[in-house]
């Protein structure tokens, strides 16, 4: 079985190595925060101190970090991914970054001698969990043919969107649809609560209607129940937001729900629910209606 160095262990990343781990793959970690990686090592991956080492005699590279500054951090200097790739590695990228960053990471891991795929998910932590993740992959499909078996144990399922670069543009296009959902569900909500109607039954009638969605699917009980419980950040979606909306400025793509997203993940974050459950930016329409969404109609 294959070798393989995973960098990054947060909400999505640690799962997904445990999963390595337990089809029976040789996994080295590391995370900047090394405490993250003991309950790895207590399941028997190696913790390598630098990315350079998690990389080196590898057959395949897996990355899963925030953000486009924390991949210069992983991937530059010294010390970084890019030092310690040995020709023939496969560097497989699942962080949601700027398509431009991907496309420059592709040409810098050619140079040496290797590939690279983009493949950002959609599931949130518990798909992650449950190795039930979607790719969406963007490189060649030789490369994506023979690291099948790593997606198969982390994921549902594959779609391969094009070359290198189509991953990040459609992560960034699908997120912009989760955000947008998420904040048609908060409004929605706002309505029935302001008017006094039972959250319960309306989110029944919201999944059995037409406006049924993931968004209710996966955030309609988190909204009633006032728990926002961390599966996938709103300074996450922000992010994501703010990549989509910069991709739409250089494409010349009209986007005026993308913008009115952000503006609204802007003032969540603002308000400090960063950290919280993207779901949290209902909390902005309860402080405009005055009103819990899951409490009693009067």
């Amino acid at each position: 079985m294959k070798k393989i160095g995973f960098i990054g262990l947060g909400t999505m990343g640690a799962p997904m190595a445990a999963n390595l781990l337990k089809q029976g793959y040789e996994v080295i970690v590391y995370n900047r925060t090394s405490a993250k990686s003991e309950a790895l090592a207590e399941q028997g991956a190696t913790i390598a101190t630098t990315p350079r080492d998690a990389a080196n005699a590898v057959d395949t590279v897996i990355t899963m970090v925030s953000d486009d500054a924390s991949i210069a951090a992983v991937y530059e200097g010294k010390d970084g991914l890019l030092a310690g790739l040995q020709a023939g590695t496969t560097v497989i990228d699942c962080s949601t970054i700027s398509p431009a960053l991907v496309k420059q990471l592709a040409e810098s891991i050619k140079s040496l001698g290797c590939t690279f795929l983009d493949a950002p998910v959609t599931g949130s932590s518990p798909a992650a969990i449950s190795g039930t993740l979607v790719f969406m992959v963007g490189g060649d499909a030789e490369v994506l043919a023979a690291q099948t078996d790593i997606f198969d144990t982390l994921g549902k399922k594959i779609l391969h969107m094009g070359p290198n670069g189509s991953g990040a543009v459609a992560k960034l296009a699908h997120n912009t649809i989760v955000g947008i959902n998420n904040l048609a569900l908060a409004e929605g909500f706002a309505i029935a609560a302001k008017s006094g109607l039972p959250a319960d039954a309306f989110l029944e009638l919201v999944q059995l209607g037409s406006a049924g969605s993931k968004a209710a699917e996966l955030k309609g009980r988190k909204i009633i129940e006032h728990d926002f419980t961390n599966q996938f950040s709103l300074a996450l979606m922000l992010k994501d937001l703010k990549l989509a909306s910069s991709l739409t400025d250089e494409s010349s793509i009209p986007s005026p729900m993308l913008n009115m997203a952000k503006s609204l993940f802007q003032a969540g974050q603002a308000e400090g629910f960063g950290d919280e459950d993207l779901s949290a930016v209902v909390k902005l329409y309860e402080s405009w209606i005055g009103k819990k969404m899951g409490d009693p109609s009067i």
